[in-house]
């Protein structure tokens, strides 16, 4: 297998929910809201025998009126086209803004060939909490939609990805395991989203259950450690990844 970070580039966000550009060489963090964090949108592709996976969708920001996702899967040779599975942890909407484009009718799936993977009680669950975290107007074209494969418990899909409940940053977060030879690559979405929580012990206050997040980071790293795993990290400034020798 072979993954391939896609960032849409440096954000700030704080109460609002409203995600502001960050440029580290001319930005200072000290100047932005206090309890402002520095983040990174960084959804992946990762190419394997027979699929391209795409891991969450970014924010659906569009550049020169194309989205930047297409763009930044085309800067790697694919296109959105080629995408035959999209894999949502959760769908909030820095994980699931680019689910789909357009307006009104006109508004379609991004990616036309793949099946979307989706946990069903998390897309209830959003239009019960609503705005801000959930863009549940963007998050209506996905009900009863023939391309969408709901999943309601722990299941393995075409015998190597394994989609995992996990519960931690939102009660129906799920995370994906990719094997495929001797390769593991972990994906943990918001449970997982940067390398020093992996290494340190960290409680998350934006977390729903911040404890058990904290203590499935820890099983995890430990499960990685041993077996050799690859960590993708979603919302890392610095490091997008994560490998132990096998």
């Amino acid at each position: 297998m072979t993954f391939y970070p896609l960032s849409e580039g440096s954000f700030t966000i704080d109460h609002t929910k409203v995600f502001v550009p960050f440029d580290p060489v001319t930005d200072q963090l000290d100047q932005r809201p206090t309890g402002s964090l520095l983040v990174e949108i960084q959804p992946f592709a990762i190419q394997t025998k027979n699929d391209l996976l795409l891991l969450d969708t970014g924010l659906g920001y569009s550049v020169e009126g194309s989205l930047q996702i297409h763009r930044n899967l085309r800067s790697i040779g694919r296109e959105p086209e080629q995408v035959t599975k999209v894999l949502l942890s959760h769908l909030h909407k820095d994980h699931a803004g680019g689910i789909a484009q357009g307006e009104g009718s006109d508004r379609k799936l991004s990616f036309p060939r793949a099946t979307y993977y989706i946990a069903q009680q998390e897309l209830d669950f959003a239009f019960e909490k609503g705005m801000p975290a959930y863009p549940t107007e963007e998050l209506k074209i996905l009900i009863d939609h023939p391309q969408v494969q709901w999943i309601t418990e722990p299941t393995t899909i075409d015998g190597y990805i394994d989609v995992l409940p996990s519960g931690g940053h939102c009660p129906h977060h799920q995370i994906f395991q990719i094997r495929e030879d001797d390769q593991v690559i972990f994906f943990g979405g918001d449970e997982a989203p940067q390398l020093q929580q992996m290494k340190h012990r960290f409680i998350a206050k934006y977390d729903y259950d911040g404890k058990k997040a904290q203590q499935l980071r820890q099983q995890w790293w430990a499960q990685g450690e041993k077996a050799g795993w690859t960590f993708l990290f979603y919302h890392d400034i610095r490091q997008p990844d994560w490998t132990f020798p096998r």
